[in-house]
């Protein structure tokens, strides 16, 4: 395991501080030195070939004007007492080489690179060196060129002087920092080390009747030791009331378990009661109002059929939304058994139940394979049943529609999600989305109790997630999960 900063002791910190704010400032102080001598010389180099190319044109001028090539060569081998000079040129007005200086002998003669008009000399950096053109003229006018073509060996020669001075500047400089670091420690880490050896003797023997030393100071590590003895007595003092509190918290704890069992039970007998009692009842008026209906149905208007069938519609719904109720209850109550659940699969039978409903509709569902997670399966079945069944319902007016299950991230965390592109909704009501009997839809639109969603809810919350959507209104909904 390799070492890192927050492994290393205060004086390793310190110690490690001081020699690298050292070193920053001195390379930092070294680089800025270093860049402006560069430039300083790199211009200092292309002025002094300026003034070598100007008097070797000035010493070239009878020779042009007198068509004497080998007079200009003895002007050129003057430059030999100039080793960086790689190669030289002098070339007529139409550009033609007249006369040169090679350091190496196969060098051929290069091409005059184009001259800008109305400008006396050129320079630039080419295949790593310093290329230089002048004009020479003669009673203003031109007469010819001269071409000088420098290395940069001066350039990282000086480089070369200038990284070995940085290092042994940087060496004595560290080592300076690591003599004064070592000085720096005994005034700050040592007294923060006895500080910590204390708190360990305390954390091992629970004993808060002792305290550190005072170092005897007036500085931020006296302070230290100040408040840290005034954490141990208040800590003292808390442990006793925190025990006294664990006592009466326990008592209360069983008193309220007790209550907790009572209201159980009691909820229990409620759910029993809506499940039978309020039932039967409307079981008994659905089922007289089917009966006047085909017995009696030929002897009652239009408006008497009407109301019937609006009684048998009302005791139905009252039906489906007491079932709600009850599943949203259980949910709430039932144990969770944790086991791997495949989402994929349970979606494509989720799918199928809903097109053998309705297989005259023509909906494509896209379902993602090896959708796996850890959850209850009981409990991941109702929210794929509710999460698909809302994206088939509010799909229901379009001709071809498409529902998609799948998964992506957020956060580095798995997300699940039902996608549709139906009805969807205003993404300004949609914290109303999960509270029950909530909803964003008339009833003439889209027919429910607005209790699912609040079901969905309430299981991805028993497994320690959260739920969420996005809609945009005829534009679709997504509806995410995660566990």
């Amino acid at each position: 395991m390799k070492p890192s900063l927050r492994t290393f002791s205060i004086g390793q910190k310190v110690t490690f501080i001081n020699m690298l704010v050292s070193g920053v400032a001195l390379l930092l102080a070294c680089a800025a030195f270093f860049a402006y001598d560069l430039y300083s010389f790199r211009a200092y180099t292309v002025r002094s070939l300026g003034i070598q190319a100007q008097i070797t044109g000035a010493n070239s001028v009878s020779a042009l004007l007198f068509n004497d090539a080998r007079a200009a060569e003895d002007t050129l081998s003057a430059l030999r007492t100039s080793p960086n000079i790689q190669y030289a040129e002098i070339y007529t007005p139409n550009g033609k080489p007249f006369a040169g200086y090679r350091s190496n002998r196969a060098q051929v003669a290069l091409p005059l690179p184009a001259m800008p008009e109305g400008q006396t000399q050129a320079q630039w950096l080419a295949d790593g060196q310093i290329a230089l053109v002048r004009r020479i003229t003669f009673q203003d006018k031109p007469s010819g060129f001269v071409y000088i073509r420098s290395d940069l060996r001066a350039v990282k020669d000086r480089l070369k002087n200038y990284g070995l001075i940085t290092a042994a500047v940087l060496l004595l400089s560290l080592v300076a920092a690591l003599l004064i670091s070592r000085l720096s420690l005994q005034v700050i880490a040592a007294p923060i080390m006895t500080l910590a050896e204390t708190a360990r003797i305390i954390s091992r023997e629970k004993n808060y009747a002792i305290r550190a030393t005072p170092t005897g100071h007036q500085d931020e590590v006296a302070t230290l030791v100040t408040a840290f003895n005034e954490m141990l007595a208040q800590i003292h003092d808390r442990e006793v009331a925190l025990q006294c509190a664990h006592n009466e918290l326990e008592q209360r704890v069983q008193e309220r378990t007790a209550q907790l069992e009572f209201a159980n039970r009691e909820l229990e007998a409620f759910s029993y009661s809506v499940s039978h009692d309020l039932r039967s009842p409307l079981r008994t008026i659905d089922g007289f109002s089917q009966t006047v209906l085909e017995d009696y149905g030929d002897k009652l208007d239009d408006i008497g059929r009407e109301s019937l069938q609006r009684v048998r519609a009302a005791t139905q719904r009252m039906a489906t939304l007491i079932d709600d109720l009850l599943n949203l209850a259980r949910v709430s109550r039932t144990e969770m058994k944790w086991e791997p659940v495949n989402l994929s699969l349970m979606a494509k039978s989720v799918a199928a139940e809903l097109q053998s409903q309705d297989p005259g509709r023509l909906v494509e569902f896209v379902i993602s394979d090896g959708l796996e997670t850890q959850a209850d399966s009981r409990l991941m079945r109702v929210v794929m049943e509710n999460l698909l069944g809302n994206a088939w319902k509010y799909t229901r007016r379009h001709n071809h529609a498409r529902i998609e299950f799948a998964r992506c991230h957020e956060n580095g965390k798995s997300v699940f999600f039902v996608r549709d592109d139906g009805a969807g909704f205003d993404q300004a009501y949609s914290a109303r989305l999960f509270a029950a009997f909530q909803r964003l839809h008339s009833m003439d639109e889209f027919p429910g109790t607005g209790v699912g969603l609040a079901t969905v809810q309430r299981i991805i919350h028993r497994h320690g997630g959260k739920v969420w959507a996005e809609g945009w209104v005829e534009k679709g909904a997504t509806f995410y999960f995660a566990l």
